[in-house]
């Protein structure tokens, strides 16, 4: 993981159910620096995102974005809305495959990209450069995010809740056309292209980068 923000950034990790917690969860990344570890070595699922603007008062820890319960180390628990999430599946399939992608279907709070080293197949880099803390539209605008229109307006379409729990039935909408024409290689709402998933066979390191 790499901090290439102006700011530290506390990035979280939090795998999904049954599959064991990472670096405890999370932990600070000083601005301009990296810290590596290595991923499982078995079949692992998870999602990455960046806690921001985190402040550190006796044994209260808060984030205005990507909060886990005010903890430093989130151990597992999932993190506050708006945040840019890096969803992983590591060590799956017949070749070895890691797949990963970048969404902002929960909304948006620091550029992330994933760029995968020495893999074989299709190994792109994906996710979203640019800062929408700039263009983000009013209407979704957050103190130090972009939430979704699912987040703002919270109507079972835009969540695509319900009746339009369902590829058929689960659109776009305008306020994820913003965050697709800003990042198209990047999730912008539920039932988003499925080939927005990359896989791609053994790669030796998958390099996660906040800001650009």
């Amino acid at each position: 993981m790499v901090n290439n923000c102006p700011f530290t950034v506390y990035p979280a990790i939090q795998p999904s159910a049954g599959f064991p917690i990472l670096e405890k969860g999370g932990f600070p990344l000083t601005t301009l620096t990296h810290r590596s570890f290595p991923a499982p070595a078995q079949h692992w699922a998870g999602r990455i995102w960046a806690r921001t603007h985190c402040t550190h008062n006796g044994n209260t820890f808060r984030c205005a974005t990507g909060d886990c319960g005010g903890r430093l180390q989130c151990d597992g628990l999932g993190g506050a809305t708006p945040a840019t999430l890096v969803q992983l599946t590591l060590h799956h399939g017949h070749s070895d495959l890691s797949s990963y992608g970048v969404s902002l279907v929960d909304g948006f709070n620091v550029p992330l990209t994933v760029t995968p080293h020495e893999g074989r197949g299709h190994c792109p880099v994906v996710g979203c450069k640019a800062d929408l803390l700039q263009s983000c539209p009013d209407k979704l605008k957050a103190v130090v995010g972009c939430r979704s229109g699912c987040e703002a307006f919270g109507t079972d379409e835009l969540c695509c809740r319900n009746h339009y729990n369902s590829p058929a039935t689960c659109r776009a909408s305008s306020f994820s056309e913003f965050f697709k024409h800003a990042c198209p290689a990047t999730f912008t709402y539920a039932h988003d292209t499925p080939s927005l998933m990359h896989d791609c066979s053994s790669p030796r390191e998958l390099k996660v980068i906040f800001c650009h």
